[in-house]
């Protein structure tokens, strides 16, 4: 059953009320000591128009391309991949590596070319690129990390410093099984030959997945509809291992919700909503050697299955503030309910799932996909693939406050995705889907802080 607020003050007071909107990057990045506090009512400036036509940002804030689609690699070596999608940062020494990945099918205009070394299934145009930035925020190199695999969205990073790239698919070509989750070193390629299906977190359309640092447990999204998708937790059998101790298997699960009476995530309207006693249920055949995942569960065609929570396109997934947090982009057929995005967040300690986030139809945002949570312990980035004008959408922890945007995409109507943070030299990147560009964002981050924030 949810549980109302007053429930969980016996959980951590104000930290744990699951407080819901923000006003802006205010509370989102947090400021250093000394610095003035923002007043509240000045949140959410104006986007300052970009006079090249690219991306249009809150005033004393700029922006710089890393990397486009089509241009020789930095490192030679062919062209960039297009098609950039998910993405994270790790750090060797002063520099930031970047892993990017490249949502490409079979008609890709500049498909991932990797080493036959690195190379999964040689008919596959997907996989991953890598970047490597220094303290200046300048690239230095660029190099393909893994090719031959499909339709590479969103991943994560882990605990130990790889990163998880998600083949968002679930259809095999003549030569190999398609629909896996595959590791990437950024900081050592010899690593990322014999590209290895990691089988033990299952087959099937994957989004995102976030690492729980403490447990070590996987929470993956689908994509998927006819049914509709879930949300997915991996208890591996080696955690925190380290590189390629996900190939030791484990065991998948998905969420089930016993409170929520349609098992449709979409019916929830109310952001607070908390349900308590999240069950995992085991997936029966990860492999999906005979049926998807997800139809192995209770659904229209398999009355009789176990029951299951579902939802229609559930994409982004990040671990933050010790929650994991995941969204619903929009849902409309085949849904209990109709929204035009919800950001979920589930305490793994307490095993509640919240409603943090919803769009109203008909409001300014829509279609919110990848996520990256505030390293400074609360607010979220949005990335918006919705319709019309996409914006980065800032989000935080402040009761009351409405999502604003934070940048827009005056370049076309392309998706913002690969939303990521890096703390140390204070830079948000951030991925234009087509025509393919990394974006490197810098500014006063630093002036921002919350005065009502309460870790």
């Amino acid at each position: 059953m949810p549980l109302s607020r007053r429930d969980l003050l016996t959980r951590g007071g104000a930290a744990g009320l699951g407080i819901v909107l923000a006003g802006s990057t205010d509370v989102v990045f947090g400021r250093t000591a000394g610095a003035a506090p923002v007043n509240p009512a000045s949140r959410g400036a104006q986007l300052v128009p970009d006079p090249k036509g690219v991306l249009d940002l809150p005033r004393g804030f700029r922006y710089t391309v890393l990397s486009e689609a089509g241009q020789p690699l930095k490192s030679g070596g062919g062209a960039v991949p297009g098609k950039h999608d998910g993405m994270s940062t790790f750090r060797r020494g002063t520099d930031t590596f970047l892993v990017r990945n490249h949502e490409q099918g079979s008609d890709a205009e500049f498909p991932v070319v990797a080493p036959a070394s690195h190379t999964y299934d040689p008919s596959a145009k997907g996989g991953c690129s890598t970047l490597q930035v220094d303290a200046k925020g300048q690239l230095v190199a660029e190099r393909v990390s893994l090719g031959g695999t499909a339709v590479n969205c969103a991943g994560g990073p882990t605990p130990w410093g790889t990163w998880l790239t998600c083949e968002e698919t679930e259809t095999n070509s003549a030569l190999k099984t398609h629909g896996w989750v595959f590791e990437v070193d950024p900081l050592d390629e010899d690593r990322n030959a014999e590209p290895t299906p990691l089988t033990g977190l299952g087959r099937y359309p994957h989004e995102a997945v976030a690492v729980d640092p403490v447990t070590g447990y996987l929470y993956l999204t689908e994509d998927a509809s006819g049914p509709l998708g879930l949300f997915y937790r991996f208890r591996p059998n080696s955690p925190l291992g380290g590189y390629g101790s996900l190939r030791d298997g484990g065991t998948l699960e998905a969420m089930w919700v016993p409170g929520l009476a349609s098992d449709d995530l979409s019916s929830v309207v109310e952001p607070g909503t908390v349900f308590g006693d999240v069950q995992w249920v085991p997936v029966p055949d990860p492999l999906a050697t005979t049926v998807s995942t997800r139809k192995q569960f209770r659904y229209a065609a398999n009355p009789t299955g176990q029951r299951i929570t579902r939802s229609r396109k559930l994409e982004g997934c990040w671990f933050g503030s010790d929650e994991v947090y995941f969204v619903a982009s929009y849902a409309r057929a085949e849904s209990a309910g109709r929204h035009e995005g919800q950001v979920w967040r589930y305490d793994p300690r307490a095993g509640t799932v919240e409603l943090y986030l919803r769009f109203e139809p008909g409001g300014r945002f829509d279609g919110p996909d990848n996520i990256t949570v505030s390293p400074y312990g609360g607010g979220v980035i949005l990335a918006e693939d919705g319709d019309g004008e996409q914006y980065l959408i800032a989000a935080g922890p402040d009761k009351g406050q409405q999502p604003v945007a934070f940048a827009r995409n005056a370049l076309n109507d392309s998706e913002f995705a690969g939303v990521t943070y890096d703390e140390r030299i204070k830079t948000l990147f951030a991925n234009i889907q087509t025509p393919g560009l990394t974006l490197a964002i810098t500014g006063p981050f630093e002036r921002y802080l919350s005065p009502y924030f309460r870790p």
